[in-house]
C-alpha cells in the first residue's frame, strides 16, 4: 500500500527550509470496533511534531494480522480506550520536519515506524535488550496513532533509520514480521546447520522466518498445506515442506528429514490450534519451542505436550514478543545485503485501504480454519479407528454415535472459523481410550 499518493489532501502549510506539508492528510480510521469492525479513509489534521519528535511522510505501511486482532478486540484491549483511531505499525517513509531539540536527524532521512513507538530507555529491561517488555512502552497503532495514515510523528530517539538499498515496500513489513521472528530465532540460540521447524509456517511471519533461517545457515522445515505455500517456502530457502493433508505421520516425516533425530528448534508463528497442538512433534532431546503467534486473549490453546514429555525430552518452551533496536538494525542489514526477498503480494493506494484490510482479515480467518481443519482431520482419522476397534469388540454397545457427535461439533466450530480447543480433543481421546480398553477385556 502507498499512503503518500495525495499530499495535497488539504490546505498547504509550507516551511521555509523544508518540503511542502499539507495541513490535512488522509488516514485509515477505525470507525467501528469489535468483531464487525470497519475502517474508512478520512481526512485528518496533519500532526505537528514535538520538540524531540520527527514528522514522517509515510510512503507505505504493511497490514499485519495483529492489526485485525486489535480492531476485533481479540487481545482484550480496545484501541478506543487509548484514543487511537488509526492502527498500523509497519511504516516506512521520509522525515519532512524535525523538532527543535532534535540533533541526529534531518529532513530527507529515511525512517521506519515499528511496533514499539517508544520505550523509556531507562529501566532494567531496556538496558538488557528486552525493551519490548518495558512497562512504560507505547505501542504504535495501539496506544498511539499508527501507520495507517500519510503523516505520523515519531520520537527521534526511537525512530528506526532505514538504509539505502532497502525499498520502502520491503522495509515496511520488516518493521514487524521479519524483526519479530528474527528476535525469536536469536533467543532460540540455534547454531549454523541446525534444524528449525515451522508448523503453520506458510504465513507472513513464518515465511520471513524461513528466509532468515536460510540466511543465517539454519535448515528450515515447514509444516503447512497447499501447492502455493509449498512453492514460496521452497523458493525462500526451506529445505523441506510437509503437507499435513498428504502426509499421514507428520512427526515421523520431521524426524526422518532432521537427521533421523528431530528438529533443534520449533517456531510457532501461526496462532492456530493445530500449530500449537503439534509444536512438540518431531523435536529432538534438548529442543526449544518458541511461541510467537499470539492467539486471542481468551483462547484455550495449549502447547501440545505434557510435563512428562518436557521432562523426558529436556524440552524448553519460550515466548517472544517483538524486536529490539538491535534486532531491527540486523534485519535491515540482511535486507540491504540482498539476503531477504520481499514477500509483499499486493500494493494498494491509500484510498483502497479498507479493501486491503478486509482482504487480510478474510485471509486471516481462512488461514486459521485451514490449519484447524488439518488438526480436525487428523483427529477424525484417529477417532474413526478407535470407534471401529470398539465396534468390533462390542458391537452391541452404541457409543460410536456419541463420539461422532463430538467430532461433528468440533468440525462445525472449525467451519465457522472458531478456534478448536485441543484440550477438549484430548478429553474425547481419553474417553475413547478408556472405552476401547474396557471393550477389549
Amino acid at each position: 500500500m502507498t499512503p503518500n499518493d495525495a499530499q495535497g489532501a488539504g490546505p498547504a502549510g509550507k516551511t521555509s527550509d523544508g518540503p511542502h506539508i499539507p495541513k490535512f492528510c488522509k488516514a485509515g480510521v477505525m470507525t467501528k470496533e469489535g468483531p464487525d469492525f470497519k475502517v474508512e479513509v478520512l481526512t485528518v489534521p496533519t500532526p505537528e511534531p514535538g520538540p524531540t519528535e520527527l514528522l514522517i511522510r509515510l510512503n507505505c505501511t504493511g497490514i499485519c494480522r495483529s492489526d485485525i486482532g486489535f480492531m476485533r478486540t481479540d487481545f482484550g484491549h480496545k484501541l478506543s480506550s487509548f484514543g487511537v483511531q488509526s492502527p498500523g505499525h509497519e511504516g516506512a517513509g521520509v522525515v519532512v520536519k524535525v523538532g527543535e531539540l532534535v540533533k541526529d536527524w534531518k529532513v530527507g532521512d529515511r525512517a521506519g515506524i515499528k511496533p514499539m513507538w517508544s520505550t523509556c530507555q531507562n529501566c532494567q529491561l531496556c538496558w538488557t535488550d528486552k525493551e519490548a517488555y518495558c512497562p512504560t512502552r507505547l505501542n504504535s497503532g495501539m496506544r498511539v496513532t499508527g501507520s495507517y495514515q500519510q503523516y505520523i510523528t515519531s520520537p527521534a530517539h526511537y525512530t528506526q533509520p532505514i538504509p539505502d538499498g532497502v525499498p520502502d515496500h520491503v522495509a515496511g513489513p520488516l518493521m514487524c514480521s521479519a524483526s519479530t521472528i528474527y528476535r525469536s530465532i536469536r533467543e532460540s540460540k540455534l547454531q549454523h546447520g541446525q534444524w528449525a521447524l515451522f508448523p503453520g509456517g506458510g504465513g507472513g511471519v513464518g515465511l520471513q522466518g524461513v528466509q532468515i533461517c536460510a540466511a543465517l545457515g539454519l535448515r528450515p522445515i515447514v509444516i503447512d498445506t497447499g501447492a502455493d505455500k509449498r512453492a514460496i517456502c521452497m523458493e525462500l530457502g526451506a529445505e523441506a515442506f510437509i503437507d499435513f493433508k498428504e502426509v499421514e505421520d507428520v512427526a515421523a516425516e520431521v524426524v526422518a528429514i532432521a537427521d533421523g533425530i528431530g528438529a533443534h528448534g520449533v517456531f510457532v508463528t501461526a496462532p492456530s490450534a493445530y500449530s500449537y497442538a503439534v509444536a512438540c512433534i518431531g523435536t529432538r532431546v534438548g529442543g526449544c519451542i518458541l511461541a510467537v503467534g499470539l492467539p486471542p486473549f481468551d483462547s484455550p490453546m495449549i502447547v501440545g505436550a505434557t510435563p512428562r514429555q518436557f521432562i523426558y525430552q529436556n524440552l524448553m518452551i519460550k515466548g517472544t514478543l517483538t524486536a529490539s533496536r538491535r534486532d531491527f538494525a540486523d534485519v535491515l542489514d540482511l535486507a540491504k545485503r540482498g539476503k531477504l526477498k520481499s514477500i509483499t503480494t499486493e500494493v494498494f493506494p491509500i484510498d483502497r485501504l479498507p479493501e486491503a484490510v478486509e482482504k487480510v482479515a478474510r485471509l486471516s480467518i481462512l488461514s486459521t480454519r485451514d490449519c484447524d481443519k488439518g488438526f480436525i482431520m487428523t483427529f477424525l482419522h484417529w477417532i474413526c479407528e478407535a470407534c471401529l476397534q470398539k465396534r468390533r469388540k462390542n458391537p452391541e454397545k452404541k457409543t460410536v454415535s456419541q463420539y461422532w457427535r463430538d467430532f461433528k461439533m468440533l468440525y462445525l466450530r472449525c467451519k465457522k472459523g472458531q478456534v478448536v480447543n485441543p484440550t477438549h480433543c484430548e478429553e474425547i481421546r481419553k474417553n475413547i481410550n478408556t472405552e476401547v480398553k474396557e471393550s477389549s477385556i
